[in-house]
């Protein structure tokens, strides 16, 4: 499976970024490919300017293209997705996303911003042609508290769970076709 995950954080030091890695890191056993866009990384003025022929964001827009599974993480700010992302997702072809399976992810800091996955993000992958978008997962500040010595975070339980949750359609998927792979003709 050819994993990509988009980072919609400004951050470099990013609850929302953290999250997606530990998402791709618990789909490394189904990873053909597992990779990474920061869309901080990429040319802002390509992105502002809404030039897709620029060459970070035409990659970028080729590594979307490729992927069977598409993770997209942002933090939610005033009860919307990242400009950021919004930049980047403006610039994807409108069915970019037909045919793959995507999960949103996404921080903020109360639950108070937890309905902006439904509202606001699952409505622009809709029209980008993602069918199969997995049940997203919110997470507070709280449940993901910093951790000073490594610069990361540390998850609590709930959320753990429920990132479980969500990627377990992709875990019974993954059995399903190996089931079938072993089965004798």
């Amino acid at each position: 499976m050819n994993i990509v995950g988009i980072s919609g954080s400004p951050s470099l030091r990013s609850r929302s970024h953290w999250l997606l890695q530990l998402t791709q890191t618990r789909l490394e056993g189904l990873a053909r490919v597992n990779d990474l866009i920061a869309v901080r990384t990429l040319d802002s003025a390509a992105l502002l300017s809404a030039d897709a022929r620029a060459a970070s964001v035409r990659q970028a827009v080729e590594r979307v293209a490729a992927a069977d599974l598409v993770v997209v993480a942002t933090p939610i700010y005033k009860a919307a997705y990242s400009g950021l992302l919004k930049l980047f997702l403006d610039l994807l072809p409108q069915d970019t996303l037909r045919g793959k399976t995507v999960l949103p992810l996404a921080t903020g800091g109360s639950l108070a911003h937890l309905l902006a996955l439904d509202y606001a993000l699952k409505p622009v992958l809709s029209a980008l042609g993602a069918r199969d978008i997995l049940d997203g997962v919110f997470a507070t500040d709280q449940q993901l508290a910093s951790h000073d010595e490594s610069g990361g975070y540390v998850p609590d339980a709930a959320l753990l769970e429920r990132l479980d949750r969500a990627l377990q359609p992709l875990l019974d998927a993954k059995g399903a076709a190996l089931g079938r792979a072993l089965q004798p003709y």
